[in-house]
């Protein structure tokens, strides 16, 4: 049994619900569990068109699907934070003593073969056990 799980939520997929059952077995009931969405800035020339009240709309927003997605999940703390998604979700697994990290994955693209999915990326670098779990 793990004693600290995260879940790295990507909002806009329905794995999520799945992620989570399989943390809480995994924490057999007394685990804490930690809710995490990376939400990325805008980057490049786009970020020249959007004005700070855009990106902070967009990061409320973020926050409001979060908390909805965990509604009546009491025992699931939220945490929503700015940055790459792959190396926020190491860093913060790696930083705040998590023992396991449960990541949704999709079926890999031609796209992630050059460049690595998100579970591919934390797979290879969190100090911790990370549990992969594929849509079917």
């Amino acid at each position: 049994m793990y004693k600290k799980i995260l879940v790295p939520m990507a909002l806009d997929h329905g794995i999520s619900p799945q992620t989570l059952e399989i943390a809480r077995a995994l924490g057999g009931g007394s685990a804490e569990i930690v809710a995490l969405h990376v939400y990325e800035m805008p980057q490049g020339s786009v970020s020249v068109y959007l004005d700070k009240d855009a990106v902070a709309d967009g990061f409320a927003r973020a926050r409001e699907v979060l908390m909805e997605k965990l509604k009546g999940l009491p025992d699931v703390k939220p945490e929503l934070v700015k940055g790459h998604t792959a190396r926020t979700i190491i860093d913060y697994a790696n930083d705040h003593g998590f023992d396991c990290v449960v990541i949704g994955s999709h079926r890999p693209g031609l796209t992630d073969y050059f460049l690595g999915s998100t579970a591919s990326r934390v797979v290879r670098h969190a100090k911790c056990a990370v549990h992969v779990h594929r849509r079917a």
